[in-house]
């Protein structure tokens, strides 16, 4: 049987998940990838970017 908190925090933790970039904020199917790899929801070309120029 699941506890009503341990549902709770399920919602919470795919809600992480949803592939949106939070610096263009476009969708893209790296962004989840990013996030397990370096722990920053970023997509690839942001990623790409913040690299070359880390200001």
């Amino acid at each position: 049987m699941i506890d009503e908190t341990e549902d709770k925090n399920f919602k919470v933790d795919t809600e992480e998940l949803n592939n949106i970039c939070d610096e263009c904020k476009q969708e893209d199917e790296s962004v989840t990838q990013n996030l397990i790899l370096t722990g920053f929801k970023l997509c690839e070309s942001c990623r790409l970017s913040k690299t070359i120029f880390p200001l």
